[in-house]
């Protein structure tokens, strides 16, 4: 099927030029093809445009009023198309973007001031969520995943490694002695993080797959890492969460990581990832370029 937009602007660029053939040279296709454009058109109208002689084309009343109205379209749609090919080239708009509650906090909100400084065009609107929302059904244009990768048919671009890490306060530490195996844990009061598919199930993943699981039970689950957190630092059990939630608290001491007889998960990399297109918006681009340099220069 001819596309009905070029067969709107042979049709207006034959009535200009009063002639099929100079109208496929400004075009730059054949005049076999502009014909077909124009015969597309009248026969999809269900009219005649124009008189035609072998010398010269001349407008139908209907070609005439026709006329008309492509004249008022094809600017309108030149202007629409400038617009959205600007928003690939320059960026501007709202950027929606999806990330973890914990690490959107302290490493996504921070890198915003000097983002919008360089596009000061752009809007970020900042989702914090630990579920694992579908970026393509809410309108998400990027988002920031930490784990191992499901098969979403998403781009992927690897930002950095998230270790697991167990901590407690030292004043639980001091209460209920420290862990040295995994099968003590089993004698602990182990805080879980229910959005984990193992820790969800009262078990937590050892090993360089995390194929060893050991049975956990303690009195308080909950969906985010700080709150988790929060509760450590209170003294009130083990937890066991990324290296990105845990770091601060472990520089000042106010947790205290434990080794133990098997070693903690690699949560599998933290990404950004979106749509799969050949042409992105300007404004991904440059926000998934920014934060890919920001976190290389952490690394």
């Amino acid at each position: 099927m001819l596309d009905r937009v070029t067969g709107m602007g042979v049709f207006a660029s034959a009535a200009a030029a009063g002639s099929l053939s100079a109208a496929a040279r400004q075009l730059g296709m054949s005049p076999a093809m502009a014909t077909k454009h124009v015969d597309a058109l009248e026969f999809r109208l269900g009219v005649k445009l124009f008189h035609r002689t072998t010398r010269r084309l001349t407008l139908t009343e209907a070609g005439r009023e026709y006329l008309e109205a492509c004249r008022r379209i094809l600017p309108e749609i030149e202007e629409a198309e400038a617009v959205a090919a600007s928003r690939r080239l320059q960026a501007s708009g709202v950027l929606r973007m999806n990330v973890p509650v914990s690490f959107g906090t302290r490493f996504v909100a921070p890198l915003m001031p000097e983002f919008s400084l360089r596009h000061p065009d752009v809007c970020v609107e900042l989702g914090l969520s630990d579920a694992r929302l579908d970026l393509i059904a809410g309108g998400w244009d990027l988002g920031i995943r930490i784990g191992r990768l499901a098969d979403s048919g998403l781009q992927a671009r690897r930002l950095g490694d998230s270790q697991m890490l167990i901590c407690a306060a030292p004043s639980y530490l001091d209460r209920r002695g420290t862990p040295r195996k995994v099968a003590d844990l089993a004698h602990h009061n182990c805080l879980s993080y229910t959005l984990s598919s193992a820790q969800a199930k009262k078990e937590w993943s050892f090993g360089r797959n995390g194929n060893i699981r050991i049975p956990v039970d303690g009195n308080l689950r909950a969906d985010n890492g700080d709150a988790l957190m929060a509760a450590a630092l209170g003294g009130q059990g083990l937890i066991y969460q990324p290296r990105f939630i845990l770091g601060k608290a472990l520089a000042e001491g106010s947790l205290v990581a434990i080794e133990l007889d098997q070693p903690t998960v690699a949560l599998g990399g933290i990404h950004v990832l979106f749509p799969p297109d050949r042409r992105h918006p300007a404004k991904v681009r440059v926000m998934v370029d920014y934060l890919a340099a920001v976190f290389d220069d952490r690394t």
